[in-house]
């Protein structure tokens, strides 16, 4: 990695809470930064990596912005009779005005007033993760349009419509209750975009580990810049455990199920993280949907072999988060833990009712019956379930558990 890819992984978000702090003006901020970074590309293999390199871009996006600002106050000024944004026109003209005010503040305090402006209520989830990974990481929309399964230009086009739909929001950062709220929902548009790359909908991905890789970040800068939340090591956590197993979901191509995965080739390192994280609140923090996925992972990433995984305690974790959530995934999850500690009769009775859309019901329900030597059922399951899913390494899978079926 180059000198300046480190300073755009690492700085990115930094750099551009900085500008926007100082400008208010979103959109001007990130391509005056993305003006700076280009022109580093073209003046640092030439001339050297200056010794502040992030001073150096800093300097070099206000400049951007200050004669982009000036530009838009001659071009009110020319053309009175074009119909120009007086909003935009004013704003400009007291930025210019302000431009040489003393101090900056605090990047830390910067960052977290971009994050939290990325999860503003107006913002629909997707679009909220999507705008988050973009400014925050500067992530390049390609990689977020493949996270979430569209085409580029789409996705081009939906930041584009998230940052107008910021143009007016404050750029501050909230207390007490409403701090904790917002922080609440950036944790929660990380999860969305993390769980995208772990359960593709659709294509022939199995996992995206490097997408999820930058949610992870993006957790690890909420924590460093915001409050201190027991939910969000918790949420650190859940993902890091789920993180570890990247290398063994796919062999040769295809999908591997957790019982059968090379424990190997999961990552120790994340996973000791992880359970570091989880030590202090399994005994003290109260219950809750992050800390319950969490110590469920948990108990998948301690124990050397499938066979020793304690799946009566995983479906007391289950109990205890469907009480909490009333979700039918929770459901269908500890069903199948009930199936794997009492037997495929108790995991049905769990499904019984249950309504679902998608393959993961019926695939269950499949695996199931076919435990139970309900052989026509369980093809007849597995027909609706491969029917229903649209990953091709998904539904492959299910071909094959299909044609196992006595």
């Amino acid at each position: 990695m180059t000198p300046l890819e480190t300073v755009l992984r690492d700085e990115w978000g930094r750099l551009l809470a900085l500008l926007v702090a100082r400008f208010r003006r979103l959109d001007l901020a990130e391509d005056c930064l993305a003006d700076a970074f280009e022109a580093a590309a073209r003046t640092w293999p030439k001339d050297g990596t200056p010794e502040n390199p992030q001073a150096w871009l800093l300097t070099a996006a206000r400049r951007r912005v200050l004669d982009r600002l000036r530009a838009e106050v001659v071009a009110a000024k020319n053309l009175p009779m074009l119909a120009v944004d007086a909003g935009i026109t004013e704003q400009a003209q007291r930025v210019l005005a302000d431009a040489s005010a003393p101090g900056e503040v605090g990047a830390g305090d910067e960052r977290l007033r971009l994050i939290l402006l990325c999860a503003h209520p107006s913002l629909a989830h997707e679009s909220a993760a999507a705008l988050a990974l973009r400014l925050v990481l500067g992530v390049p929309t390609s990689d977020i349009a493949r996270l979430f399964l569209v085409p580029t230009a789409t996705m081009a086009a939906r930041l584009t419509r998230a940052r107008k739909g910021l143009a007016s929001a404050a750029f501050e950062v909230p207390t007490g209750a409403a701090l904790r709220q917002r922080v609440a929902a950036v944790a929660d548009i990380a999860y969305l975009a993390f769980t995208a790359a772990y359960a593709p909908g659709s294509g022939a991905d199995i996992v995206r580990g490097a997408e999820a890789g930058e949610v992870i970040r993006l957790v690890r800068v909420l924590r460093e810049v915001g409050p201190a939340e027991p939910d969000l090591d918790a949420l650190l956590a859940l993902m890091l455990l789920q993180h570890a197993r990247r290398d063994a979901r796919v062999e040769n191509g295809e999908l591997v199920l957790l019982p059968d995965q090379d424990r190997g080739r999961w990552h120790p390192n994340e996973i000791a993280e992880a359970l570091a994280l989880l030590t202090p609140l399994a005994s003290r923090a109260p219950s809750k949907p992050y800390l319950l996925q969490a110590l469920i992972a948990a108990e998948h990433s301690i124990t050397e072999k499938a066979a020793d995984t304690d799946w009566a305690r995983i479906a007391e974790y289950y109990e205890e988060l469907e009480a909490l959530t009333q979700s039918p995934v929770v459901r269908l999850n500890r069903a199948v833990a009930v199936a794997e500690a009492e037997g495929p009769a108790e995991g049905l009775r769990l499904l019984e009712g249950l309504a679902m859309p998608g393959h993961r019901l019926p695939a269950v329900r499949a695996e199931l019956l076919a435990r139970q030597g309900r052989g026509d059922e369980a093809r007849e399951a597995y027909d609706t379930a491969i029917a229903a899913c649209d990953n091709a390494a998904e539904r492959a899978y299910l071909d094959q558990r299909r044609a196992k079926v006595g």
